[in-house]
Parts: C-alpha cells; sequence; structure tokens
C-alpha cells in the first residue's frame, strides 16, 4: 500500500494531522513533515520532491494562506511541485490560518477546551464564514485565553470531525478522502469515527 506525505508549513498543522487523520481515515497510511514557517516550506518542497525515493508514494503541500491571494498561492506551490517534478502533487490552502478550521466547527471547540458557550460562536456574523476570519489564531485567543497553537491542535485532533463550516477544510478533507484506501471514505459516519 502506497504512503501520503504532507509537507506542512508549521509543526501546529503536523499536531492536529497526526491526531485527526487516524481517527477520519484509518487505514490511511501518512507521515506529516513540518517546517519552520512558508518560507522554509517553499525552499524544501522542489528539494524533498525530487530526493523522495518511495515507491507509490503521493504528496499534499499544505500552507496557511495568511492574507495573501489564495490562487497566487497555490499557482506558485504547485510550480514549486513541477520544480520538483511531481506535478501530481496536490496543494491546500488554509484559509487565513488553520485556526479558522476550529472556528468551522463551535462544537469540536467547546468540546475541546470544555467551555459550552463557544457551541454559539457559529451563530455570529463574525464566524460564519471561518475562512474570512482575519486572523483567526487572534480570535482564538480572545475566545480561549489559554489556546495556544501545538496544544490548540492536540485538542482539536480529538474532536474536530468532517463537520466544518470552513471550506479550506472541507477541500482538504475531500482531497484526503480521493487518497484514502478504497471504501474507507464510505465505511465511516459523516461526523468522523
Amino acid at each position: 500500500m502506497s504512503r501520503v506525505v504532507f509537507l506542512l508549513e508549521e509543526f501546529s498543522m503536523k499536531v492536529l494531522l497526526d491526531g485527526l487523520l487516524p481517527r477520519l481515515f484509518p487505514s490511511l497510511r501518512f507521515l506529516c513533515v513540518s517546517h519552520e514557517g512558508k518560507q522554509d516550506l517553499e525552499r524544501s518542497v522542489p528539494r524533498k520532491l525530487r530526493a523522495w525515493r518511495e515507491p507509490g508514494v503521493r504528496f499534499v503541500v499544505v500552507r496557511d494562506n495568511d492574507g495573501s491571494d489564495c490562487r497566487e498561492v497555490k499557482r506558485r506551490l504547485a510550480a514549486l511541485a513541477r520544480e520538483g517534478r511531481r506535478d501530481d502533487t496536490l496543494v491546500r490552502i488554509a484559509c487565513q490560518e488553520l485556526e479558522a478550521w476550529y472556528l468551522g466547527a463551535p462544537d469540536a471547540l467547546a468540546q475541546a477546551f470544555g467551555r459550552e458557550e463557544l457551541c454559539a460562536i457559529g451563530r455570529r456574523a463574525r464566524f460564519r464564514d471561518p475562512d474570512t476570519v482575519d486572523h483567526p489564531a487572534r480570535a482564538l485567543v480572545a475566545l480561549v485565553d489559554e489556546f495556544q497553537k501545538v496544544s490548540g491542535a492536540r485538542r482539536m485532533a480529538q474532536t474536530l470531525t468532517r463537520e466544518n463550516r470552513s471550506r479550506s477544510f472541507q477541500v482538504l478533507i475531500s482531497a484526503i478522502e480521493g487518497l484514502a484506501p478504497r471504501g474507507e471514505a464510505e465505511t465511516l459516519p459523516a461526523g468522523g469515527a
């Protein structure tokens, strides 16, 4: 069976996916490789793709948008994948930041932090479309003063499901479904494992 390698912008994304993917896709063989930010990721992509020798491996590059033009970021990352001779690399962008995915799942957020009032944030105009929230990490700190990127990712990995208002989260999950062993996506309930 082949494996999916995720090339990620930051360690908190690795922590999230390492905890979340086995719950949502139990048969998926994967490896998450984190980087020290956008620049490190972008320098690394062509080099890692060219050097990786494992047969049957598929690559997914995931990066925050951080207020940039989403299409331009995706074009640039796809060009880096082509430079690494891996045209089949999938590129997925978290709009605006990884933490928008948490805002897109108020029930999971409430459960992760033991704060029932967080279930209601989805009704606020500011959070209805989590991918448009400026600086989602800051918004989370305002909502949950103990929020920190890595420990927050660890908590959210245990509570997130496929149900999420974040379009960028949905696009990533759909891409992973396409890479997961056949039949797995149909066997899991919509709410996750």
